[in-house]
């Protein structure tokens, strides 16, 4: 039977306590209304407090597993999570190109909360170069973003406005730094876009124990933009989503 409604691809690995991955990304799109397909990059052994294992699939398999939705569903935004491996960067960037364009949502997935790498150090100047480029938005944290810049890590406006601007002019379109590494009560997110000037969202801080917050904000992100959302609309409510969720708890 064919399939009408549209459906947020998620490119992620999953996670075996439920806590992030896969899992909350299926779990976040489901509040919102949208329906997932998945691609799944990685199976992991974690529990909250550690991951015990990673087995990254094969680039082939993941690259089949994309293809394979785009075929069987109306896909109407991407959500890009884990990816593990420089080749699996390339395969996912070179399928985007073949694709009319969509909205993107790349959470840049470097490290697990507990610290263990996550993706392989030759594959970050590929996701630099090769995929960001194709991404409506990029959700990077504040260590992420040192990474990704090749920067120390901060908290000044003025040094994150810095490294922000040079993302952008590497391409990148739009840019979500997270705060919440950052101090004090309020958790502040920013969003940059070439031309305009940065926007401010804020939410309660949430714990350190609550895993999946980058999962749940870039899947709640694609779902706003999915349903035909503005970008800043998209993180507005996707913010709010994250504090409903933990008071909820």
């Amino acid at each position: 039977m064919a399939v009408s409604m549209a459906h947020v691809l998620v490119i992620a690995g999953s996670d075996s306590s439920g806590g992030a991955g896969v899992a909350r990304d299926v779990e976040t799109l489901a509040a919102f209304g949208v329906k997932a397909c998945l691609a799944i990059t990685a199976v992991t052994v974690q529990t909250h407090d550690t991951v015990q294992s990673v087995d990254l699939c094969a680039p082939d398999l993941v690259e089949a597993q994309i293809r394979a939705a785009f075929s069987a569903n109306s896909v109407a935004a991407i959500k890009i999570g884990m990816l593990g491996s420089c080749e699996t960067v390339k395969r996912v960037a070179a399928v985007l190109r073949e694709q009319a364009p969509l909205p993107v949502v790349l959470d840049p997935v470097l490290a697990s909360s507990s610290g263990r790498a996550l993706l392989a150090e030759d594959a970050i100047e590929t996701m630099h170069e090769s995929l960001m480029p194709l991404c409506s938005l990029v959700t990077p944290n504040l260590p992420e973003l040192a990474i990704l810049t090749g920067e120390e890590e901060t908290a000044s406006a003025a040094d994150l406005h810095a490294q922000a601007g040079h993302l952008l002019g590497g391409g990148v379109q739009a840019l979500l730094v997270k705060g919440g590494h950052a101090e004090g009560a309020r958790a502040v997110d920013t969003l940059f876009q070439t031309g305009e000037p940065p926007l401010r969202f804020e939410g309660p801080r949430l714990p350190g124990t609550m895993r999946g917050t980058g999962c749940m904000l870039a899947s709640a992100i694609a779902a706003g933009l999915a349903r035909g959302d503005g970008l800043q609309a998209s993180v507005r409510a996707a913010k709010t989503h994250l504090s409903e969720r933990w008071l909820a708890n």
